[in-house]
């Protein structure tokens, strides 16, 4: 198989799957080293493929129209992030991602893609588990989510429970 045929049926992979697939998985099924798929998966994005690399996984991001997406600022502390994380999964928002602005380093963003409890949950295990502190300890508490949902009345609904938790920092 040639790589190109290889990166033609990775991408046919991850079309196929509501799941993120990891890279060492896909490098047993094609027999190549991660290093290849990683080399794979590049050549890929710049070829204008939506993939992003989530904890749990590579995806393909397939947003419809009419999804909503809005940018979100938000401040709290450790205690509050399965809050913040499940009430926007509630409402059946996907959080895409954080985002902190760092004094030196300017914008450092990662992907986390949680869009259900269950994400929610693993996410929450990981963090209670981790010695790592959250992205969001660089700026004091204060940082960026991206929101999707479905409707106008989705986001609001997450807005408005974010505000009353004093979550949400008001625009």
């Amino acid at each position: 198989m040639s790589s190109k045929e290889r990166r033609e049926d990775i991408k046919a992979i991850f079309l196929e799957s509501k799941l993120p697939i990891k890279g060492q998985e896909l490098a047993t099924k094609f027999n190549v080293t991660r290093q290849v798929i990683v080399k794979d998966i590049a050549i890929l994005r710049a070829e204008g493929n939506n993939i992003i690399a989530t904890p749990e996984g590579y995806l393909i991001t397939r947003y419809e129209n009419t999804k909503i997406r809005r940018v979100i600022a938000v401040n709290h502390d450790r205690e509050d992030v399965y809050k913040e994380l499940k009430t926007v999964v509630k409402y059946g928002g996907i959080v895409e991602d954080v985002i902190v602005e760092h004094p030196l380093y300017g914008e450092i963003k990662a992907t986390l893609m949680i869009k259900n409890l269950n994400d929610v949950e693993k996410f929450n295990d990981k963090f209670d588990k981790s010695e790592v502190e959250p992205l969001f300890k660089l700026t004091n508490g204060i940082h960026i989510h991206t929101i999707t949902v479905d409707s106008i009345e989705d986001m609001e609904n997450i807005l408005k429970e974010l505000k009353d938790e004093n979550i949400l920092i008001d625009n």
